[in-house]
């Protein structure tokens, strides 16, 4: 096996067509063909079913491409980091639930490593697929939180893609409310003081359960419910109906809207908030500036 194999097995799954791929990487078709057979030969797995149409990749294929797209990562981290090869346009991926703070560090990484050209990449997405991301290397970290509640499921699942969670920050259930909600007066609000509110959520998907809801409390346990996909209209709802969501109690003004205020949640848990990654990888410089630009808006939320 070699890296160049490795480059043509991830320009092949990409294309989704061996000609496409081959004028792609200035090979030809019957030496990519080849090249593709032996490192299928090599790995013991059929990669791609081949068609009229093209390629798919098999189950088998989507294992060893997500190795293979890791291994690439890691031997541009290592030339990166010791100066050899040609300088590449920064390249970074992020996968995360809807937070400020995670936004912030993001924009801390853009300053930084501000370049004529530059690739990097934030995608605010639901729980399951932040694993998925990382799992499949499309982003090197995911920002995610375990509590009480999920923990046992969420960690099963990270274990069983291979990755590992590393805690950065312990915070308090607190509810985001308008700041002329009626309960905006209360020092502490209780879970039935919101019984009469909407409770508005980030819908999950085919994993709309209570294990991967980004909300500290499920659906289940109140009335009048709404989902939403995006932050913008989320927060919206929670101006113009008087609803309210359930978070960190970290909260930027700037990307959450002024009107919007955090007031602590009168439960005894805690919100374990993380990054997931690939066990024994090297991270990208990138990936280590923003890890630590996440700790800095962390402490200061």
């Amino acid at each position: 096996m070699t890296l160049q194999q490795l480059i043509y097995l991830t320009t092949v799954a990409d294309c989704g067509n061996i000609t496409e791929a081959a004028e792609k990487l200035y090979i030809s078709q019957p030496s990519l063909s080849l090249a593709i057979h032996n490192l299928e030969k090599e790995m013991g797995v059929t990669a791609f079913v081949r068609s009229n149409k093209g390629v798919a990749v098999t189950r088998e294929g989507e294992e060893l491409l997500s190795y293979a797209r890791m291994l690439l990562e890691q031997a541009d981290n290592m030339k990166e980091h010791f100066g050899s090869g040609d300088r590449k346009a920064p390249k970074f991926s992020v996968s995360c639930q809807h937070y400020s703070f995670a936004v912030n560090a993001f924009v801390d990484l853009i300053k930084k490593y501000d370049a004529d050209r530059y690739n990097f990449i934030i995608r605010e997405t639901q729980t399951g697929e932040i694993i998925e991301d990382v799992a499949d290397g499309k982003s090197e970290i995911g920002v995610i939180y375990l509590s009480e509640h999920n923990e046992e499921v969420i960690s099963k699942l990270i274990r069983n893609n291979n990755l590992i969670f590393e805690e950065l920050y312990v915070a308090s259930p607190h509810v985001f409310i308008c700041k002329k909600h009626p309960l905006a007066g209360k020092e502490l609000i209780r879970v039935e003081d919101l019984r009469p509110y909407p409770y508005l959520v980030y819908e999950q998907g085919n994993n709309n359960s209570f294990y991967f809801s980004e909300e500290f409390m499920s659906m289940l346990d109140f009335p009048k419910n709404i989902q939403v996909r995006d932050r913008a209209t989320l927060f919206n709802l929670v101006i113009g109906l008087n609803g309210f969501t359930v978070s960190s109690g970290i909260i930027d003004r700037k990307l959450n809207s002024s009107q919007i205020i955090a007031k602590p949640l009168d439960v005894d848990k805690t919100m374990r908030i993380g990054i997931i990654k690939k066990k024994n990888i090297v991270f990208s410089r990138y990936a280590m500036f923003y890890a630590e630009a996440l700790k800095k808006h962390l402490s200061i939320g």
